[in-house]
């Protein structure tokens, strides 16, 4: 799906008219910027004590320091399979997802008061979109790009719930409002799609000499069944821990519940798609290639 220019160019333009749509109804719809509040409520009331450190910790692995360590390892993974075009990729990609994100939340800063938060917590004006969560899809959409191919459904699926999971902390530390993480997985997911457009370019233009990559097979996904397996299980573990408690939290914090569910929905999808249609480049299979007839003499 994404093997050639147009199919990820044409899905960054979707992506950006989303951004677009994103911040509309973040900054100017009353209704949508009331539901982002209450959504924003329901993770920070899920905070205590006893989980600040653990949330601190998640939110700042996403930091600038790590970020940058990220962007060189995953660089020096695509480097060693051959992917030098990968390799240049990534460290641009890191830079221009970061600045763009930056730039966007001071030129759009507005504040944006929650009557949840009361007078002494309220986010930023500078906060759309989140430059946490840009990090982290940044470095899990990488990490896709970076990987051998049989490997890119377990690492997508381990990346998309690493960016879940700084999202719903700098949630409910009260960083950032939901729409804020869904506008920095969109200015993440532009950039790599577009990177994706120039590297299928280029190799189209200029061939590079690194071997085809492995096929995919059926069981590649399987790592990524268990890691979807193991969220499953914590989820269920707490359900079954506090029944009561949790299944009467999601009924009267609704639009929580809706928000965490289509933060987790979009970050699957565009790993999922990354996983699924991108090739890294290089040569084709050669039993695709025209055989070479014999000359009878």
């Amino acid at each position: 799906m994404l093997r050639r220019p147009a199919p990820p160019l044409a899905l960054a333009a979707l992506a950006a008219v989303a951004l677009a749509v994103t911040g509309v109804l973040a900054k100017l719809i009353p209704v949508t910027k009331q539901g982002d509040g209450h959504a924003l409520n329901g993770f920070v009331e899920l905070n205590r004590p006893q989980l600040t450190p653990l949330l601190d910790l998640v939110a700042h692995s996403a930091n600038p320091g790590p970020y940058a360590v990220v962007a060189i390892v995953l660089a020096l993974v695509a480097l060693a399979r051959g992917r030098a075009r990968v390799a240049i990729a990534i460290p641009v990609l890191f830079v221009l997802t970061g600045a763009t994100t930056e730039a966007l939340k001071h030129v759009l800063a507005s504040p944006r008061y929650d009557e949840w938060l009361g007078p002494f917590a309220q986010v930023g004006a500078a906060s759309w979109p989140s430059g946490h969560s840009t990090a982290a899809m940044t470095m899990a959409l990488c990490a896709v790009l970076a990987a051998p191919p049989r490997l890119r459904p377990t690492v997508a699926a381990i990346g998309s719930a690493y960016a879940v999971a700084v999202a719903y902390a700098i949630l409910t530390l009260g960083w950032h409002f939901p729409s804020d993480v869904f506008g920095g997985y969109l200015v993440a997911s532009i950039y790599v799609l577009v990177a994706i457009a120039a590297i299928n370019a280029s190799e189209i233009r200029w061939p590079s000499r690194a071997g085809a990559e492995a096929a995919t097979r059926p069981g590649d996904g399987i790592g990524a069944i268990l890691v979807g397996l193991v969220a499953a299980a914590v989820v269920g573990g707490a359900l079954l821990a506090r029944p009561h408690q949790l299944l009467g939290y999601a009924a009267s914090h609704t639009t929580f519940t809706l928000g965490a569910a289509a933060i987790a929905a979009l970050a699957a999808l565009i790993a999922g798609v990354m996983a699924i249609g991108f090739r890294g480049g290089g040569p084709g299979p050669p039993a695709a290639r025209r055989p070479r007839q014999r000359v009878r003499v």
